[in-house]
């Protein structure tokens, strides 16, 4: 885990059996001992990437406050929506950041489905009034994404020994994928000496947080890199930030808290962070897409073989990791929970107006399983089906 570069990867030569179990080899290293790569060759068309780009980057500059009001995140129970600079909180500090969040189209849950079933929908979508080809752009994105997510989720399982249809069950028949598009503005933070200290680093850090150390939720993510600044950074072993750079005509994989949990530790879900560009650099775009998986779906590790075990405690020696992990087997009944928690975690305004008083079964459910957070009161969602009207 003690890596200092992230290896790039060519999704095509997975599609070649002539080169596949070269790029199988690779990609069990990477898991193994990364938990980061780039994916290069995916076949997702320029011209679709440059509207993606384009796109992101009319809604942050052209839009109106006003207009981003109107479909901001707190106005609807299923986190998804606009988010402004410094809302979003991670690793305790605010991230210097504002971001659309978005899903790939589901229906509306009944209010009798799980508390957690909320974070389906409703999609809140810029009028297309300002921004006609936005819907439609990022629809047809995450349509594809969602394919080239499936197909390298099954590429992970043949990398670590197991069939192909491996993850198969823990998708639902019309899974729901999300993306965020973000901008991170410019920071007044002039550069530290040589001689700071290690104090003042870390407050620069502080200072600089587009978004703080953390590992992605579910199974993998796939960021997109929309303008040349740099910032994106994953943590090794030693506990050194090793960069990421754009790199034109990529994608950068995270492993999620979901697939190290599901492969017994094999996969590695890694730290990662971005610093915001200072002050005179312009601001950094990008749009993450997130793999999802069913929210009903329970922790079960699979059988991965011993060899692949034997590899994995080896990788895993003297790991330094300063950031919990969320999808611990037995902490929570189906990973929706873990999701939600998540969520009010990273959005606790959003939580507060719309799951109310069913913290308490949220805290209940966490303190029942050996963690510590504040003791608190009200009614379990599955069992009731309730919501909180803000």
């Amino acid at each position: 885990m003690s890596f200092s570069h992230i290896p790039i990867l060519p999704l095509s030569a997975a599609r070649d059996e002539a080169t596949k179990p070269r790029f199988l080899a690779d990609l069990r290293d990477a898991l193994l001992n990364v938990g980061f790569l780039y994916l290069s060759e995916t076949g997702l068309p320029a011209g679709l990437v440059a509207d993606v780009v384009r796109e992101c980057r009319d809604f942050f500059e052209t839009l109106s406050l006003e207009e981003k009001e109107a479909i901001e995140m707190k106005n609807e129970k299923s986190f998804l929506g606009w988010s402004r600079v410094d809302n979003e909180t991670t690793a305790h500090n605010p991230d210097h950041r504002e971001q659309l969040d978005l899903s790939t189209p589901q229906p509306i849950p009944s209010p009798t489905a799980p508390l957690y079933h909320n974070l389906l929908g409703p999609n809140q979508w810029p009028s297309p009034t300002h921004l006609p080809a936005f819907r439609p752009v990022f629809e047809d994105y995450m349509r594809r994404m969602a394919s080239i997510s499936t197909f390298f989720t099954s590429l992970i399982a043949e990398a670590i020994g197991l069939p192909a249809t491996s993850f198969d069950g823990f998708f639902d028949a019309d899974q729901q994928h999300k993306l965020k598009i973000v901008k991170y503005p410019e920071v007044a933070i002039p550069p530290l000496g040589p001689s700071a200290t290690a104090e003042e680093k870390r407050n620069e850090d502080i200072a600089r947080q587009g978004v703080g150390p953390h590992k992605d939720s579910m199974l993998t993510s796939y960021l997109l890199q929309a303008s040349p600044q740099a910032g994106l950074q994953a943590q090794n072993a030693r506990g050194e930030w090793v960069d990421c750079p754009p790199i034109d005509g990529t994608l950068v994989v995270a492993i999620g808290q979901g697939m190290e949990a599901l492969t017994d530790g094999v996969c590695a879900s890694t730290t990662h962070r971005v610093l915001s560009p200072r002050e005179g650099e312009g601001p950094r775009y990008s749009v993450p897409f997130f793999q999802g998986v069913s929210y009903d779906a329970q922790f079960e590790a699979m059988d991965v073989p011993s060899a692949v075990l034997k590899l994995r405690d080896e990788a895993r020696k003297g790991r330094k990791d300063d950031v919990e992990f969320t999808f611990v087997k037995g902490r929570w009944g189906h990973l929706g929970e873990a999701t939600l928690m998540n969520r009010i975690k990273s959005h606790p305004d959003v939580g507060e107006r719309w799951v109310g008083a069913n913290l308490g079964w949220i805290c209940r459910t966490t303190i029942a399983n050996g963690n510590t957070v504040s003791r608190a009161t009200g009614p379990d969602p599955r069992a009731t089906g309730s919501r909180s009207s803000g």
